[in-house]
């Protein structure tokens, strides 16, 4: 899904400025990611990350450091307008960014005109550096130790180790407008929460100190850390009602609490006695629970640990350290000491607390331990993990798969000579806009004070921004100024299989479109693969690998008049684009054959909300929009053009909470209504398919007392990173559904027909989760496409490269594959069902390599059967008719007899007996290769029978005489020098050989006797 690719690029953190270098302490990126941080002891850098340049640096004087302390950490406000930067002494310096877009930061050099076709620029680098200035707005003094700064646009939130507190202050030139409560000024801003149990009942132990808190804008949780080592999920409501006077807690000064909701007075409240009280009061929940042990637990605290410089009162590997919510996908990651990784579901409710996944990089690449987590940070897009610890860095999928890691270099490198200090070690890290960079700031190095930042280029899967379930046949990615297509389906079957095949097509996207419209949000490819269509900040482009052009607008402010939010989809030689124009929302149809303008616009359909999420089903075009609506349109094409036909909508509200986290759509036609119903009614009668967050879901129609469309919802499986759904797979797989989970695939055969229990009423229900899936096909790659009619699942993984003589690593995708048939054919078998199997497999007979696909089969079964401890005598089971099933199964091909001395020889000769009960004798089996003219695999049973030592010598003699006679026959003498060389094997005086070159008469006895090595009797 996301690998990293070429090498790293180094950015120097020396300032230009005649100072000391100072190494960076922290690593920050603005809001919208277009801008980042760093910070030094004594200074903070303003850079833009594309192109990557400093714009803008403010130096602390001596003297502000000696009175305020040094900087230790930065945050931004959530408007970008703000910095704020935690000091060593408990002070916050206050930095106002300012922008001024009349100004050029820096001025390029003239060029003669011949010259400027020689320095294009580069991706995102065609519009101009905007001039920022960073401004001292002042320093606050806090009371107390500071811990841990979280800013807001109107306020600033912290916590203090003494006394043990969350406060809030307003910024410096504050209206005091409350952000909590509708804009009203009920309060003057300042707020102190102390940690006692009567205020947090929610904590597990009250006494503790926040040493970390952070805001998530896109869910609105807060996550802290405390100093007993957990993590929570914490929000900031507003209780109202409470008239003043009413309740002896509101006295002033009063310090007892009348339960976890009871009300005092401080500045919280509102300061109009003749209104009702708003107070403003934490909810929390533990997502990482620690228990301490017991000798700590009686141990009496002191206020002076010191939770700043990391020093802990006890050593806790599960100690959270760093936490990273998922919005996308509702999850939460959390970071602890010992290096180690929990990934969990957002907490509910109505169930029990989630179970952590534990992600672990594999063990054979770490020699000397990760180190703490150090920073971790989710792609916004919500399909990977960046993970920096103190000894190196991880990217994983959503699914716990691991597609990257820096371990396991240390022996080939020159340490005096490598440069790529960030795969030793990451203090902080981010993701660039389109996620096609990790920036990563390494640990600072002794001998080295420059050069901490780099920036990690990935190549990605194009399904993370747009996912199109029916077009498997491609693996598709995404790079920062190009895409890669899969061609290994229109390629023999060998070079399918063989990694060394160079079967991908680099397409690089034209540097006009990209150095305005960069990064790339959107790609798309056609069913057969000729037609890809991109979309970026602005506009469109489009390619035909038939003639090798791009299409981009001749008008360059038609392309920079709408932007593509929903997605893009080919059908035949039509580009379907989701735009959004004017404060308007639109869907578009683009001709191929037609130059890009407003004015060769097929069609245009105007509609009420934006779209989330289009797919194609034949000619049948799906449109989920905002407001929670499904349309469904026919593309009918005409005599002169093409046109939307909106056969109808149908709304998901009450049975999809979020529209915005819905990833995938399609459905299923029933067969009946494909062939004899009109098309017109299909969404009466489809089920509906959508990945929304991480669950796969089903939503199956059904008629309510008054005929109107009901829905029943139907979760397959959780924590779905992609799925595939083939309409018209082979055999078994037509209306199958693939969906990858971070460890395998797995597949729903026939996902029509999967049980559901009957209603119970009108209203929409949930069926209970994780219907098992009909095959699971563990996978040790990252699947990108199933090639269907070749039966393989194509994927990539990672591949980094050091050399003593290289300053930098080198990082590649190697393809991988994985034959598929024989895990359809094992589903079959299990169920009896020979008959589905053979016709299945007829369906790939013609593959080169289809007797390897049955070898595989056949293995898995007298493994499984030899693991089982099954005997004849328990024939009569389940498990005990697997391989007399799979025996006959394998009657019904010619192959039969290869395929079975292969594995016997492949596997441990104590499972032969058993395989040979059923497969026949090999003596039999020899004989019948024999007849049948198959001398190659009646000398492999020849090992075989020697092997077993069922017969005499002399019986083997006259086999492999007989054998001989064959060979020579058929004059195969590769075939003859092995037989003889098996003979001289098992017979060290020659006899054996000698009399076989009689009997077959190919050397003439003399006196009885056959010359062997030259000599002469």
């Amino acid at each position: 899904m996301y690998f990293p690719t070429s090498a790293a690029r180094q950015l120097s953190t020396a300032p230009a400025l005649p100072i000391p270098n100072e190494p960076v302490l922290c690593l920050s990126a603005s809001p919208r990611k277009s801008l980042f941080c760093t910070l030094t002891r004594n200074g903070l850098s303003a850079w833009r990350v594309r192109p990557s340049a400093v714009l803008a640096y403010l130096s602390r004087t001596p003297t502000s450091l000696s009175d305020h302390g040094d900087n230790r950490v930065l945050s931004w406000a959530p408007n970008g307008k703000r910095i704020v930067i935690q000091t060593t002494q408990s002070y916050l310096v206050l930095v106002a960014v300012e922008f001024h877009p009349g100004e050029t930061p820096y001025q390029s050099l003239p060029l003669a005109s011949g010259a400027t076709r020689h320095f294009l620029p580069g991706s995102g680098e065609a519009l101009p550096l905007q001039s920022l200035s960073l401004h001292l707005e002042g320093v606050v003094r806090l009371e107390g130790t500071l811990l841990s700064v979280s800013p807001r646009n109107d306020c600033i939130f912290y916590t203090t180790q003494t006394p043990s507190s969350v406060q809030r202050i307003p910024w410096p030139d504050s209206d005091s407008e409350d952000g909590f409560t509708g804009g009203t000024r009920s309060w003057g801003g300042y707020a102190n929460w102390m940690l006692v149990e009567e205020e947090f009942p929610w904590l597990a132990d009250a006494d503790v100190k926040v040493l970390k808190m952070s805001h998530s804008k896109s869910t609105g949780f807060e996550t802290w850390i405390t100093s007993d080592g957990r993590a929570y999920l914490v929000q900031l409501y507003e209780d109202e009602g409470v008239e003043s006077g009413t309740s002896s807690s509101s006295v002033a000064g009063e310090e007892t609490f009348q339960g976890p909701l009871a009300r005092r007075e401080d500045p919280r409240y509102s300061s109009d006695s003749t209104h009702s009280q708003k107070r403003l009061q934490w909810h929390g929940t533990c997502i990482h629970d620690v228990q301490a042990p017991r000798w700590v637990q009686k141990r009496r605290k002191t206020e002076h640990e010191d939770f700043l410089s990391g020093g802990f009162p006890y050593e806790e590997p599960r100690r959270a350290m760093v936490v990273a919510i998922n919005a996308k996908f509702s999850l939460v990651a959390v970071g602890t000491y010992g290096g180690t990784v929990e990934c969990t579901n957002f907490p509910s409710e109505e169930s029990l607390a989630p179970k952590a996944q534990i992600l672990q990089i594999p063990d054979m690449y770490i020699r000397k331990g990760t180190g703490p987590v150090c920073a971790m940070e989710w792609s916004s897009d919500g399909y990977v993990l960046a993970v920096g610890w103190q000894h190196g860095w991880a990217v994983w999928s959503v699914g716990g798969r691991c597609l990257a890691w820096s371990f396991g270099i240390e022996e080939d490198i020159d340490k005096e000579k490598f440069q790529d200090a960030f795969m030793f070690g990451v203090l902080d890290l981010f993701w660039a806009p389109g996620n096609f960079e990790l920036l990563l700031l390494a640990q600072p190095q002794p001998d080295k004070i420059d050069g901490q930042i780099f920036v990690l280029p990935f190549a990605k899967s194009a399904t993370t921004g747009q996912h199109s379930p029916d077009n498997t046949q491609y693996a598709f990615l995404q790079m920062d100024d190009r895409v890669l297509v899969y061609r290994g389906a229109d390629q023999p079957d060998m070079s399918v299989i063989n990694p060394e095949s160079d079967v991908w097509q680099h397409i690089k996207i034209p540097q006009t479109y990209l150095s305005a419209n960069w990064p790339i949000r959107y790609s798309s490819l056609s069913a057969d693969g000729r037609l890809i269509a991109v979309a970026g900040r602005r506009g469109l482009a489009h390619y035909s690998s038939t003639s090798g052009r791009w299409k981009l607008f001749g008008d360059e402010l038609q392309e920079q008049a709408f932007t593509v939010k929903g997605g893009l989809l080919w059908f035949h030689h039509v580009l379907i684009a989701a735009v959004d124009v004017a404060n308007s929302y639109q869907i578009r149809l683009y001709s191929r054959d037609l130059e890009l303008s407003n004015q060769n616009v097929l069609h245009r359909e105007v509609i009420s909300s934006p779209v989330v999420i289009l797919s194609l089903v034949d000619n049948s075009l799906l449109v989920y929009t905002a407001d929670n609506t499904l349309y469904h349109y026919l593309i009918i094409p005409t005599a002169d053009t093409i046109k939307l036909h909106l056969c109808g909508t149908i709304t998901f509200k009450g049975i999809i909470a979020a529209p915005s986290a819905v990833r995938l759509l399609s459905w299923m036609i029933p067969s009946a209504q494909k062939q004899l119903g009109d098309p017109v009614d299909d969404l009466a009668v489809a089920t509906v398919l959508m990945i929304v967050g991480g669950k796969l879901v089903l939503l199956r129609p059904r008629r309510s007392g008054d005929q109107e469309v009901k829905y029943d919802m139907q979760i397959l499986a959780d924590r779905i990173e992609f799925c595939w759904l083939h309409l018209r797979g082979i055999g078994t797989l037509e209306n199958s559904l693939w969906g990858y989970d971070g460890q395998g695939i797995r597949l729903w055969l026939n996902a029509l027909s999967l049980e559901s229990t009957p209603p119970l009423g009108d209203e929409a229900r949930t069926v209970p989760e994780n219907v098992k899936e009909s095959v699971n096909i563990p996978l040790n790659f990252y699947p990108l496409s199933v090639l269907m009619d070749k039966g393989i699942i194509i994927g990539a993984e990672h591949e980094s490269a050091t050399k003593a003589s290289l300053a930098f690593t080198m990082f590649r995708h190697v393809t991988s594959s994985h034959l598929f048939m024989h895990h359809i054919l094992l589903f079959h078998l299990r169920n009896g069902q020979i008959r589905e199997a053979v016709l299945f497999a007829s369906h790939y007979q013609h593959l080169v390599f289809f007797a390897h696909a049955l070898e595989i089969l056949l293995h898995c079964v007298v493994e499984e059967d030899a693991h089982e401890g099954r005997h004849l005598e328990d024939s009569s089971s389940e498990s005990g008719n697997l391989l007399p099933a799979a025996v006959e199964f394998l009657d019904h091909f010619d192959a039969a007899l290869d395929i079975v001395v292969g594995c016997a020889r492949k596997i441990e000769m104590t499972r032969w007996p058993r395989l040979f009960d059923f497969a026949g004798t090999p003596k039999m089996l020899f004989e019948n290769c024999l007849s049948s003219s198959r001398l190659k695999t009646a000398s492999s049973y020849l090992l075989v029978l020697h092997s077993l030592e069922e017969v005499d010598g002399n019986s083997i003699n006259s086999d492999a005489v007989r054998l001989l006679i064959a060979a020579v026959a058929v004059k195969d003498w590769q075939l003859c020098r092995e037989i003889l060389r098996f003979l001289h094997s098992i017979d060290d005086t020659g006899a054996v050989l000698r009399s076989a070159l009689a009997e077959a008469q190919i050397i003439e006895a003399s006196n009885g006797v056959v010359p062997v090595n030259g000599d002469a009797h």
